[in-house]
């Protein structure tokens, strides 16, 4: 006995090629947990401090008030002032456009080059992939910290986008060959090969095709090379490194340290530039955490069952009974099956 298929039914039958929209969105679907948003969160109000400095600091950064020194916080000063009678918020307010600009700029530069050089040399073969590979582990082994040191003593005043550019091409090695070795596993793949049979650009086979799988690994290195860059220098600015012109939160910690706020206990001058440099290091963490808890398998599925355990009631730190009861709960049960 023969049955006929309908065309339509052949049609639903043959699988539907992804969009390359579609790509994207499961690419930044990493963002989409509670951990992701919260870091994004904690970014994106320092952002906005940053941007909007001129108009939430309630002082000039560099106004003094003879007859309001060291004055703990009050309604006029809401976190008191320095030596000079200078409003600590402003300052911190105005440092925050100083540690944003270096950790933003330095992130895309450096996360730019190791896009660029990770994902060609990982494509590539022969002379040209060695090549880049060369290139990486040269600048992966180059100090930092001391060539920032030897360009920062060649000026007066160094700007912020010298301080950030330096700290992006000391940055990016790591990032570059985590990107290669991904890249090598992925042009081997079906959907890559199929797409050079097709005659497709390079170009065209790495914007779209490479690129959406590479995303959680391109954020990952956004993470660490932000938290490298923020942590470089505030570092180098509190040990006198960049001038205290330079305003950020290393420098406010710089001033306080020198005038003696650590041994009078006038907290109020260098607990807020701490507290600020360890949420922006929290904000990155949990940043991080989403991006791994998308990325490794086990870690999502723990993710999603601790989810499913709260909506019910449950305590998370239970014993795996309820899981099993979870898992037995959400499981279709079978006609006639008495144990299902």
């Amino acid at each position: 006995m023969s049955t006929q298929v309908s065309d339509a039914a052949l049609t639903d039958s043959v699988p539907t090629p992804p969009s390359s929209s579609s790509g994207f969105a499961s690419a930044f679907a990493m963002f989409k947990n509670g951990k992701s948003i919260a870091g994004l969160s904690i970014l994106a109000f320092f952002t906005l401090v940053a941007i909007f400095a001129e108009q939430l600091a309630p002082y000039p950064p560099t106004q003094i008030n003879a007859t309001a020194r060291f004055q703990p916080p009050s309604r006029e000063h809401w976190l008191g002032t320095t030596h000079l009678g200078e409003d600590v918020l402003s300052q911190i307010i105005w440092g925050t456009r100083g540690v944003m600009v270096v950790g933003i700029l330095a992130t895309l530069i450096a996360v730019t080059i190791a896009v660029t050089v990770g994902v060609v040399a990982g494509y590539t073969t022969g002379w040209k992939s060695e090549s880049l590979s060369a290139l990486a582990n040269v600048f992966l082994v180059l100090p930092g910290i001391p060539l920032i040191i030897v360009v920062a003593s060649l000026f007066e005043d160094p700007p912020l986008w010298v301080i950030a550019l330096v700290l992006g091409l000391t940055g990016w090695a790591w990032g570059a060959r985590v990107l290669r070795a991904q890249t090598m596993s992925l042009r081997n793949r079906d959907f890559v090969q199929a797409a050079k049979a097709n005659g497709e650009p390079l170009r065209r086979i790495i914007a779209v095709e490479m690129l959406p799988n590479l995303m959680a690994l391109i954020a990952a290195s956004v993470v660490g090379t932000m938290t490298a860059a923020v942590l470089s220098l505030t570092t180098l600015s509190f040990i006198g490194v960049i001038p205290v012109s330079n305003y950020n939160w290393g420098t406010i910690l710089n001033w306080a340290s020198a005038q003696g706020a650590f041994q009078q206990n006038q907290w109020w001058w260098y607990l807020p530039p701490g507290l600020c440099i360890a949420a922006i290091g929290v904000g990155l963490s949990l940043l991080n955490f989403g991006i791994d808890e998308y990325v490794n398998p086990r870690l999502r599925s723990a993710g999603e069952r601790a989810r499913a355990m709260k909506k019910r009631g449950m305590n998370v730190n239970d014993t795996l009974t309820q899981v099993r009861q979870i898992s037995t709960d959400t499981s279709p049960a079978s006609d006639g099956d008495p144990d299902s």
